[in-house]
C-alpha cells in the first residue's frame, strides 16, 4: 500500500508565502516524477507543477517565477514553495505521483487527499 500525504496549507494574504510538502511512503519499489496539481471551485483540476526523479520542472506559465518545486529523493518528498500569492492561486492543492510498488511490473498513478491554500485579505 502506497500513501501520500500532504502538508502545509492555510490561509494567507495576497502576496504572501506557503510551503506544501508531500511525502510517499509504503511498498515503494520505485519513485519517478512528482507534481502538484489544483482544483479551484467549480473548476477543472489543473497541472500546478511536475518534476521528474532527475530533477526537470515542468510548470504552469500561471505560476513561473512565482513557485519553485523540489523534492529530496532520499525522503521521498517534494516541497512546493509558493511565493508572491494572489487570489486566484486558491484552491485545493494535491500531489501527485508515479510510483512503481512492490507487486507491480508497472507505474501507477497516485494521489493525496489535497490540502486547501486560499489567498485571502
Amino acid at each position: 500500500q502506497v500513501q501520500l500525504v500532504e502538508s502545509g496549507g492555510g490561509l494567507v494574504q495576497p502576496g504572501g508565502s506557503l510551503r506544501l510538502s508531500c511525502a510517499a511512503s509504503g511498498s515503494i519499489v520505485s519513485l519517478n516524477a512528482m507534481g502538484w496539481y489544483r482544483q479551484a471551485p467549480g473548476k477543472q483540476r489543473e497541472l500546478v507543477v511536475t518534476i521528474t526523479s532527475g530533477g526537470s520542472t515542468n510548470y504552469a506559465d500561471s505560476v513561473k517565477g512565482r513557485f519553485t518545486i523540489s523534492r529530496d529523493n532520499a525522503k521521498n518528498t517534494v516541497y512546493l514553495h509558493m511565493n508572491s500569492l494572489k487570489p486566484e492561486d486558491t484552491a485545493v492543492y494535491y500531489c501527485n505521483a508515479l510510483i512503481r510498488d512492490i507487486g507491480s511490473f508497472y507505474l501507477k498513478n497516485y494521489w493525496g487527499q489535497g490540502t486547501q491554500v486560499t489567498v485571502s485579505s
